[in-house]
């Protein structure tokens, strides 16, 4: 018995031990990263509106003062195609008002909006600009 108690090594205890800690910390690693891959999922989603905010907004800048009276036109702007090319669903939904004599007269506010859903979540970027004449 003796000869048992002078072998070193570890003990069954201290294994199951150094495992649960291991775990532990893996499981919290995993969870880190699953909260970095949908933060960047938000973000590429958020860029991408915010984008097509931003080349809508130009399409309409670019037009003469009197040719901006777009008032309530809608888009849709990065559908979902199946294999065939056919469209699935739209992923992001423009709209744009113009607003006359807003804030002053001979000015045109436009105001434009990109929405869209995720993670079962209603998600908006807006953006306005004025127009003189």
């Amino acid at each position: 018995m003796s000869e048992l108690r002078n072998h070193k090594g570890f003990t069954l205890v201290e294994i199951m031990i150094a495992i649960f800690i291991l775990v532990i910390a893996l499981l919290g690693l995993v969870s880190v990263t699953v909260m970095v891959i949908k933060g960047n999922s938000f973000s590429k989603t958020m860029t991408t509106a915010t984008t097509l905010a931003k080349d809508k907004m130009e399409q309409l800048k670019n037009l003469s003062y009197d040719n901006t009276s777009l008032t309530g036109d809608t888009s849709s702007a990065g559908r979902q195609h199946d294999d065939a090319g056919n469209p699935l669903e739209t992923i992001y939904t423009r709209q744009w008002w113009v607003r006359k004599d807003y804030p002053a007269t001979d000015m045109k506010t436009i105001t434009l909006s990109v929405s869209w859903s995720w993670q079962d979540a209603s998600r908006q970027v807006e953006l306005k600009t004025i127009m003189a004449k």
